[in-house]
């Protein structure tokens, strides 16, 4: 079975980058999350966010409250509930809230801000946007699904193309490919985006038209839609791998839910330690990051896999994984993907192309 890698019960260790200070502010005493359109029990980001600040809640002392986000065109109100209330920290979830979450940032200067997913063009003193390099995880569920396959075909499920799932699906279709070269195999990957985060009868639509064309490992990354494309897959016997949380807990139920055995892991973003960390830095009056991005990744314990639980990944398969895991750690093996964009690498011109 396919061993716990890097995802721990605990927390990753906190590491503050120096940066701006926000040690003038109040003393911090509560803290409003607005999840992206979804529920703080949906298996998906927003509830990782949700438990990151509940642990920082009951560990720190602190006021919480959640508002669960209906439509996208309900990000300003929900982010003015928080502002209404005077909470001192509002934590807002999804690349989607971004451009809300900065406005509300730059005009309410006195409250603090984490966004979860959000690029961070120009930084706030007061605001601060977790990033995660989903190009190693989704590279670890390429490398994972070439490995595991029979049928020499695998395939990606996924939301909405915004650069957080560009970064899960260009890293997945990387992972193949270097597995490919290093192996001399020829694994073929399909993929597509779904307009939704929220759609899993369309997600497992998508996930049986890829059996129907010999696919027999498939990665999910796109929310429920994600999810729903899964379930349906390893309803059918075929592999499957989840996205952002261990989906074994969530998606199949602790293993009760019908093919919980063909989930041979899932590429998880701690969100629940980049959350709990950032409230931590604001409740001790530490800086948040200079360049408005705190970023988690395989070095930082930020990025990880779950392990296989219930399913018989081969230990050969346990190991060859382990050295690619210790190769992206190292540096000595690298995604080919840009960690800010998703593009890769080898598209991107020269002058934009970020020094290694």
């Amino acid at each position: 079975m396919l061993r716990k890698m890097l995802v721990g019960a605990g927390m990753a260790a906190l590491v503050i980058v120096p940066g701006l200070s926000i040690s003038a502010q109040n003393e911090v005493t509560s803290v409003c999350l607005v999840t992206d359109v979804g529920r703080v029990n949906d298996g998906t980001f927003n509830q990782y966010a949700y438990e990151g600040m509940q642990r920082a809640a009951e560990e720190l002392d602190l006021d919480s409250t959640f508002i669960e986000t209906q439509a996208q065109t309900d990000y300003a109100a929900n982010l003015d509930t928080c502002l209404a209330d005077e909470y001192d920290i509002v934590v807002t979830v999804g690349f989607l809230i971004g451009d809300a979450t900065h406005a509300a940032a730059a005009a309410n200067p006195d409250t603090l801000f984490i966004g979860v997913d959000q690029f961070v063009a120009e930084p706030l003193p007061n605001y601060v946007g977790l990033q995660f390099r989903e190009d190693q995880g989704g590279f670890l569920a390429g490398a994972l699904a070439a490995l595991m396959t029979e049928s020499g075909t695998v395939a990606g499920v996924y939301g909405i193309d915004i650069p957080p799932v560009v970064k899960f699906r260009n890293g997945y279709e990387q992972g193949v490919a270097f597995v490919n070269s290093e192996d001399g195999t020829d694994v073929q990957v399909l993929g597509v985006y779904i307009d939704s985060f929220t759609a899993p009868d369309r997600g497992a639509a998508a996930a049986e038209q890829f059996i129907g064309e010999g696919a027999d490992v498939i990665f999910g990354a796109g929310g429920p839609t994600g999810s729903g494309a899964i379930a349906y897959a390893a309803g059918e016997g075929v592999y499957v791998i989840g996205v952002d949380q261990d989906e074994f807990f969530t998606t199949f139920g602790g293993g009760e839910a019908p093919g919980a055995e063909f989930l041979i892991s899932s590429a998880v973003k701690r969100v629940d330690n980049g959350v709990f960390d950032m409230i931590a830095a604001a409740v001790n009056g530490e800086a948040f990051p200079e360049e408005g991005m705190y970023v988690l990744s395989v070095q930082n314990d930020g990025v990880g896999f779950a392990p296989a639980h219930d399913s018989d990944v081969p230990e050969e398969v346990t190991a060859r994984m382990e050295e690619i895991l210790a190769g992206l750690v190292d540096g000595s093996i690298e995604t080919g993907v840009d960690p800010a964009t998703g593009v890769l690498l080898s598209e991107m011109e020269p002058e934009a192309t970020p020094a290694s």
